[in-house]
Formats: C-alpha cells, sequence, structure tokens
C-alpha cells in the first residue's frame, strides 16, 4: 500500500493520506490495518502522524472528494478516534490527490469540494495560489440549507458554568466543523498575549480540567479527543488572540475547525468570542486570530435580524497553506498492495 505524508501549516502533526478504496469500511476491521500502519510509522521514525486521511472520488455529482478523517489517540497504535473531522487534513487530501493526479490540476480561482463522510460537513478549497507540491487556499465550511446559531450550542446555552476544583468557570460550547469549549483567557488570569502564548505546563492541566467538566456536564466520555479547548483573550483592538490544545501538548496555531467555529461563536449572542470579538471592534462574524504560529482570519456569513434564530450558510477561513511531502511505501500490508486507479475525474456542471 502507498500512503502520502501532507502537512498543512499550523497542524500539530502531517496527515497520511490513503486511498480509502483500498481500505475496509467498518470500524471494527479498519482498526486492525491502521493499527498496522501506525507500528509501520513507529518502526520507520514517523510516529509522529497521527492523522489519517481516507480519500476516495466521490459518487455523490456534486462533489469531487469523499473524506474519512480517523485521529490516532496516545496510549497505544490500536487506539483511534473515528468521531471528528480534521480541516487541516482536509488540506492534506487535497495536496495529495492533485500530486498523483487524482484531480484535475490545482489552478488559481479552482475549487475542490469535499464531502466529510464523519459528520456530513461540506468543505468547498478554494485555491488561491497553486505550486507544484503545494498551495495557498481559503477554505469554505457550507451549510446545507443553513443553520440556526442557537442550533449550534451544545447545551442550548450561550454560557455554561463549569465546575473545576479552582471554582466554577465560565464557558461557550460550540458545534461548527468540530465541538469547542471556548473560555476567556483574562479570566484564566491571563492578561497579554505574551501571557497567553507562554503559559505552561500548570496552564495546560487547567485547560485540561476544564474540558474535562464540560465532558461531564454533556455526558461525553472524558477520555476522547472532544470537545477540543480554546482560550481566547482580546489585547489589541481589530483582532483575538487564542491559544488551543491539541491532546496532548499545545496546539502550535489553531485547528482549521477550530476557527471555522470560533468565527460561528462570535456571530452568536451572548458567547464568550462574541463578547470578546464585540469589545475587539470586529464586525459581526469576521474575525482577525493571531496564535503562537500565526495569524489567520475568517468570515461567517450570517443572515437574520441579529439574534440566536439567525441563520448560518457558511463560514471561510482564509490564507491556508498545504504541501505534499513523500509517499510512504507500507510494504507490510501485502493484502492491501497499491494498483494504479483512473484519474479522478472533475466535476461537471
Amino acid at each position: 500500500m502507498i500512503g502520502y505524508i501532507a502537512r498543512a501549516v499550523g497542524a500539530p502533526t502531517p496527515t497520511l493520506v490513503l486511498d480509502h478504496r483500498q481500505l475496509p469500511r467498518d470500524e471494527e476491521r479498519l482498526t486492525p490495518v491502521l493499527t498496522r500502519i501506525r507500528e509501520w510509522l513507529e518502526a520507520n521514525g514517523r510516529g509522529d502522524i497521527l492523522k489519517f486521511a481516507l480519500v476516495e472520488p466521490s459518487a455523490h455529482p456534486m462533489f469531487d472528494l469523499d473524506y474519512r478523517f480517523v485521529q490516532g489517540l496516545t496510549g497505544g497504535v490500536d487506539r483511534f478516534d473515528f468521531k471528528g473531522s480534521c480541516g487541516h487534513s482536509i488540506l492534506a487530501s487535497v495536496v495529495a490527490a492533485d500530486g498523483q493526479a487524482w484531480l484535475p490540476r490545482l489552478a488559481p480561482g479552482g475549487r475542490v469540494r469535499v464531502r466529510v463522510i464523519n459528520n456530513g460537513d461540506h468543505v468547498v478549497c478554494e485555491v488561491d495560489e497553486a505550486r507544484r507540491r503545494s498551495g495557498s487556499f481559503t477554505v469554505h465550511f457550507l451549510q446545507d440549507a443553513g443553520a440556526r446559531l442557537d442550533e449550534l450550542l451544545l447545551t442550548g446555552n450561550p454560557v455554561d458554568q463549569l465546575i473545576t476544583s479552582t471554582g466554577v468557570q465560565e464557558a461557550s460550547l460550540v458545534s461548527m466543523g468540530n465541538p469547542y469549549v471556548f473560555v476567556d483567557a483574562e479570566e484564566l488570569g491571563l492578561n497579554s498575549v505574551e501571557e497567553l502564548f507562554g503559559a505552561g505546563d500548570d496552564m495546560y492541566e487547567r485547560m485540561l480540567e476544564i474540558r474535562r467538566a464540560a465532558c461531564e456536564l454533556l455526558k461525553w466520555p472524558t477520555d476522547g479527543v472532544f470537545p477540543k479547548i480554546a482560550a481566547v483573550g482580546q489585547y489589541t483592538e481589530g483582532r483575538l488572540a487564542v491559544r488551543a490544545i491539541s491532546v496532548p501538548k499545545w496546539h502550535p496555531s489553531i485547528a482549521l475547525t477550530g476557527t471555522t467555529c470560533l468565527a460561528a461563536a462570535s456571530s452568536i449572542p451572548g458567547t464568550v468570542p462574541e463578547r470578546l470579538a464585540r469589545r475587539a471592534g470586529l464586525a459581526r462574524g469576521v474575525i482577525e486570530i493571531d496564535t503562537p504560529g500565526g495569524s489567520t482570519a475568517a468570515a461567517a456569513s450570517v443572515a437574520g435580524r441579529g439574534d440566536g434564530a439567525d441563520t448560518l450558510h457558511w463560514v471561510s477561513v482564509s490564507r491556508k497553506l498545504a504541501q505534499l511531502d513523500e509517499p510512504a511505501c507500507i510494504a507490510s500490508l501485502k493484502n492491501y498492495d497499491y494498483k494504479e486507479e483512473t484519474a479522478w475525474l472533475p466535476l461537471a456542471v
């Protein structure tokens, strides 16, 4: 079997892109195959790869690619989470597909339409700049018929009070792209960008405790990947500063789905991100984000009168870079040897 290693700039780990047509569909049979792949990666010095993108041409006439994400977990090469998605791995899949001529050659203005099998998301990767083994994209997360903003609140509340060992912590629990817990960085005692970006192990553990409290409120497993958590600060006019966790460490920037969720949350009246965005003087649904790994921007298209009944149509995230690194010949999987496939056809409209 041949996989393709690719990385989106800002992602905590590279992604191994695999042809889904060569793999079992059900989790029970897929898990041992992915376990063998992780064993091979560790034996070949690539145990850092914990993201797996299973991609194939879409049978749906409105999409180019079907994409299924699997997150490798720490604590054993046989541990995986099949529930969520990863925007950075979507971009890795697009550049890998382009590198293998599975798509029409990427060119500025072109669009690759991706259907996320995990959660039904519809994602459009619009090419801003294309190079031989990399590209720059604006990524659009679409809502089918629009979604009410208040339906994105996991508990129905713009803020919830989470009980932790250090007291009650106010947080907003929002799901768009992936579920997130957003907390005000200043309520954690982080009163500057330098303090937020320089926070160490003690703050990391405190945020994990807040995340566990959110899991308990939602009645979700505390040892899973979701919800994710991010601290949001407003220290500079017109900008938000964000520090997120990607277990088992701080995220070098923020997940693409995290940026998407933050933009949606900043459009919902009463949430922590909305309050901070308003204080920063940002227009509704438009955010400029600084992270330890760089800056990005996002915009949410919202229609309505300015309340929770408003409709979200899409969220766009700009300035996202991805590059193809190298093929990975996984010789141990002889039962799933790579076979040349007919080039994937472009979407015809």
